[in-house]
């Protein structure tokens, strides 16, 4: 699937089938997707640019590559992305964050936004938004639009899960924009939940439901 990437590790997929568990418990699904997010991020930064510099180990002088100054905001859509953003910084520890605000209207099924906070240098920087689940795909297309506006030149879209119809949604509004996830289920149900899926993230995470 264009432009799509799908992160199918033997960690990634283990992790991901104990989150899926109905019997899972809010402090281990925290702790799952956390660690699902660290495993996602290696893939999310494989191709961060590199330079070399010259160090002293203990034998010798040696030329060595390091990350080259990649300045990075990670974007979690509230409130289940806040669950992804530690295993992120977990890899990318110096990366701000920004945080977009958004909840799905029962009737409409359209994102409504309110909270936005964005760093002020977020047009030099390179965007990762992250959100457990890709299902209609209208909070992500709301956040990239917003990204947009304030002139971010790169932008990623991270998930644990997502579905054909999200993705066919993301990626005919932005065809531009890499979508990475860990598996793509099969389809979205009469609610907008993802199914077979691991029900609402949101819920889940901090034991709301």
């Amino acid at each position: 699937m264009q432009n799509v990437t799908i992160v199918d590790h033997p960690l990634v997929m283990h992790k991901l089938t104990h989150l899926r568990k109905m019997e899972t418990p809010s402090r281990e699904f925290r702790e799952l997707v956390k660690e699902l997010s660290s495993l996602m991020a290696w893939e999310v930064t494989k191709n961060f640019p590199l330079k070399e510099i010259e160090i002293e180990t203990p034998i010798c002088k040696t030329t060595q590559k390091v990350l080259a100054e990649k300045d990075v905001v990670i974007v979690p859509i509230l409130r289940a992305g806040l669950g992804m953003v530690e295993g992120f910084t977990n890899i990318i520890p110096k990366a701000k964050i920004g945080h977009i605000g958004l909840y799905r209207d029962p009737e409409t099924l359209q994102a409504v936004e309110y909270y936005k906070k964005l760093p002020s240098d977020i047009a030099e920087r390179e965007a990762i938004i992250v959100d457990p689940m890709l299902a209609t795909g209208v909070s992500v297309i709301h956040t990239i639009r917003l990204l947009k506006e304030a002139n971010c030149p790169n932008i990623k879209v991270v998930h644990i899960l997502a579905c054909p119809e999200g993705i066919k949604a993301v990626t005919t509004a932005y065809p531009d924009i890499p979508i990475f996830c860990a598996a793509i289920d099969d389809h979205l149900n009469d609610h907008a939940y993802i199914v077979p899926g691991l029900g609402d993230a949101g819920d889940r995470l901090f034991g709301t439901k």
